[in-house]
């Protein structure tokens, strides 16, 4: 077995919690829940599959901690007892064959109301009240391309959404999730108030950087507050908007270390998806450097997302880079068994049976 082969498979420990290897399943949105914002049978289906092909952890796609908080009407939700009873089924499918389950809690912003990515105009259609949407919220009212103009929030909307991430991470606990994921990034409600570009708020909330940060931290100091203090709590940020005037790395450093004093275990690392006219850069391991340059600035645990389906770029950050872990997208929707596939022993491939108790 090479090096690269054995990093990628030796358990990671994050506080009381140890993950059974370094290649991680990202949170990838599947507009399939109810109305209601239950799993269903597709999710049953679409995660556990990935748990069975070796991914040391299994990321549940973005999750709406209230209505008003989903992109689109299909969203997932954690805010009822009803979603808390389907997500202790989903978190069980997902462990059951060794995997680690977490959840990412989310509040879309201004790029809420939409239309499923598969009807219409898709991510890029408003979905109007009339027709079943709701109007979004977001730090400023200005729009993403051409979604309905979000309200922007008042003192009260801002406290409601601080204690609706701590009550979502107190039900992902209940559901017998491991780990939760704070969204801050992809141009979603967090990353909105960070990035001067979405944020023209005059008041606390709005400004410089202090001002800019205060509403992610509060809402990550809460999460972290309201989930188990033996379990780990994640944050995806962003390393730069690649927009001239919007968030560098030099405030992405700054963010990350004050994540750090408030008890966050890893940083998801990611850039870009804030404005629909500035797309990241096409380029595989995007991310990879800004991952370990936050990494030995905020000294806690760091994995790279975006653009990391290529084996070889896999090896050869295993073997070179100082990041914890690799979370994989895209690879992992054509593939169920990316993960077994790539630490396969050269002459005897791994195949499920060796990570499912029962089979």
């Amino acid at each position: 077995m090479s090096t690269a082969i054995e990093k990628f498979s030796r358990p990671l420990k994050l506080r009381g919690l140890k993950i059974p290897n370094r290649i991680w399943m990202s949170p990838m949105c599947q507009y399939s829940a109810t109305e209601d914002g239950v799993p269903t049978s597709w999710h049953m289906v679409h995660y556990g599959s990935r748990a069975v092909g070796g991914a040391g952890m299994v990321m549940v796609e973005s999750t709406a901690v209230g209505p008003r908080h989903r992109t689109t009407a299909h969203d997932l939700g954690i805010w009822s007892a009803e979603q808390v009873g389907a997500h202790r089924k989903l978190a069980a499918q997902i462990k059951d064959p060794g995997a680690v389950a977490a959840v990412q809690l989310q509040s879309a912003g201004r790029k809420s109301s939409h239309m499923v990515p598969w009807l219409g105009k898709g991510q890029n259609g408003a979905v109007p009240v009339e027709d079943g949407g709701w109007i979004p919220m977001a730090p400023s009212a200005t729009p993403f391309g051409q979604l309905t103009v979000p309200d922007a929030m008042t003192a009260a909307e801002v406290e409601a959404t601080v204690e609706a991430f701590a009550q979502a991470a107190v039900n992902a606990a209940e559901a017998g999730y491991d780990v939760v994921e704070i969204h801050a990034a992809h141009g979603y409600l967090l990353h909105q108030f960070l990035s001067p570009v979405t944020n023209r708020r005059t008041d606390e909330f709005g400004g410089g950087l202090e001002n800019r940060m205060r509403l992610p931290l509060r809402v990550c100091k809460a999460v972290r507050g309201a989930f188990p203090q033996d379990r780990p709590v994640f944050v995806r940020l962003t390393a730069t908007d690649w927009i001239d005037g919007g968030i560098t790395i030099d405030e992405a450093l700054v963010f990350a270390v004050r994540l750090a004093a408030l008890g966050i275990d890893l940083l998801d690392v990611t850039s870009g998806a804030l404005a629909i006219d500035a797309p990241p850069p096409n380029r595989q391991g995007l991310n990879l450097e800004f991952a370990e340059v936050l990494k030995d600035v905020a000294g806690i645990a760091v994995a790279p997302v975006g653009q990391l389906s290529d084996p070889e770029l896999l090896r050869k950050v295993a073997e070179t880079s100082s990041v914890d872990a690799v979370i994989v997208g895209r690879a992992l929707l054509r593939d169920p068994y990316f993960a077994l596939r790539l630490t396969a022993h050269p002459s005897k491939e791994r195949w499920p049976s060796q990570y499912h108790r029962a089979l």
